[in-house]
């Protein structure tokens, strides 16, 4: 078995490994106001995941660029809130137009095919074909330093406030989310990405 110790590794390599061994992840479309609130930004993060549900909480960690903090990160601070949309199998290829470095002053959402669609709690507003989207207020913001001393990603703690749920995919007597219809893509390592595939239950011990 090999031992790789993590403070000898680059973090490229650290990065490549972990990430295609924490998997599946679960990806968050983000859309924040840009910090003068006159730009609709988007992108997808899949260093996500689900905190809590009572406070209803959520992680995404933003990396930086160069030490730069990254739009989502800005604009959700300048604001504290930001939409978050479940990404579904139809969603993909709109998803991955929006990864594109842009300037801060551009919408990542007019390389793609997608409309925004009103909020109901926050002002920044949704992609109106996802299936799945939360309204979120920041609770948190956590700056992270690499071993350099260098930050080196944002970790944003947001707080859920209202969700939207395709009637399709819910059924709101259980509080069910049909998982067949809802379709949600799971991010790998590199450019891949999975969907569902085959599921199985255990029962959990008395």
């Amino acid at each position: 078995m090999y031992v790789l110790q993590t403070d000898q590794m680059s973090p490229k390599d650290r990065y490549k490994v972990m990430s295609g061994t924490i998997v599946p992840r679960p990806i968050a479309f983000v859309t924040t106001k840009s910090t003068e609130g006159e730009v609709i930004n988007a992108a997808p993060f899949s260093f996500f995941n689900m905190l809590a549900g009572d406070p209803p909480l959520v992680s995404i960690a933003v990396g930086r660029r160069n030490g730069t903090m990254k739009d989502t990160a800005r604009n959700a601070i300048a604001h504290n809130e930001l939409v978050i949309h479940v990404v579904s199998e139809d969603m993909v290829e709109n998803m991955n137009e929006t990864a594109a470095t842009l300037k801060a002053d551009e919408s990542e959402l007019a390389r793609t095919s997608l409309n925004l669609v009103e909020s109901k709690i926050i002002s920044t507003p949704g992609i109106k074909e996802a299936r799945v989207r939360f309204e979120c207020v920041l609770e948190n913001h956590l700056p992270t330093k690499n071993d350099e001393g260098a930050v080196s990603f944002d970790l944003l703690i947001a707080r859920v406030k209202c969700m939207h749920i395709d009637e399709a995919v819910f059924n709101e007597e259980k509080k069910y989310i049909d998982l067949d219809r809802l379709k949600p893509v799971a991010r790998l390592a590199g450019p891949n990405y999975a969907h569902l595939g085959e599921r199985y239950s255990i029962r959990r011990p008395d």
